[in-house]
Formats: C-alpha cells, structure tokens, sequence
C-alpha cells in the first residue's frame, strides 16, 4: 500500500530516537559498571583505577548529551525536533566509542 509523503505520522520518528537514545544510554551504563567491576575486583592496581575513572567520566559525558537529547525531542513541536548539532553528535560518537575501548582494555 503506497502512503503519500504528507500522510506519514512526524510523531513517530523522535519517538523511535528517543527510544534509541534511552537504548544506547543503558548499553553504555552497562559498559561502565562492568568495567569498573572489573577495574576493582582483586584489589586493583592504578592503571585500573585510572581506566575506570576514565570509563565513569566518559560514561558521564555520554549521558549529559543524551539526556539533552532526550529532553529536546519530548519537547518537540508538531515542527519536528531541530537536528542534533555537530559538536553533540562529536562528543557522543567519542564518547562510545572511547567507553568501549577503554571497557575492552580493562577486560583485557
């Protein structure tokens, strides 16, 4: 069945966002208290608590981008939300993929 472009729900699409936004946020709190289990379990040396410092930092530098994000689509209008700036979607994007590694380097 073919729906013109017009005809289409705009209320879905920041809820399918922000759904991945609340998604991506869990997996990267999952993330960060794995590795600071991990970071601490046997006593831990201080390149452990280093990266596990570092970890809980950048987890918190994720979570202060989307929850603006969380926050600007719930508060969107029938308009639509305004798009994610460069300098957000930056810091996410680094924030992640810097979880990760140093999540990864503490497991190895």
């Amino acid at each position: 069945m073919n729906t013109p472009a017009g005809a289409r729900d705009p209320g879905l699409q920041p809820e399918r966002t922000r759904l991945a936004w609340r998604r991506t946020t869990l997996s990267s709190t999952v993330a960060a208290v794995l590795a600071t289990k991990t970071a601490l379990h046997g006593g831990g040396s201080v390149a452990g608590v280093v990266a596990c410092a570092l970890c809980c930092a950048l987890w918190l530098g994720f979570l202060a981008v989307a929850h603006r994000r969380i926050r600007v689509l719930a508060a969107s209008g029938p308009g639509g939300p305004p798009a994610l700036t460069p300098r957000h979607a930056t810091t996410a994007a680094l924030c992640t993929v810097a979880l990760a590694v140093c999540a990864a380097a503490l497991v190895f």
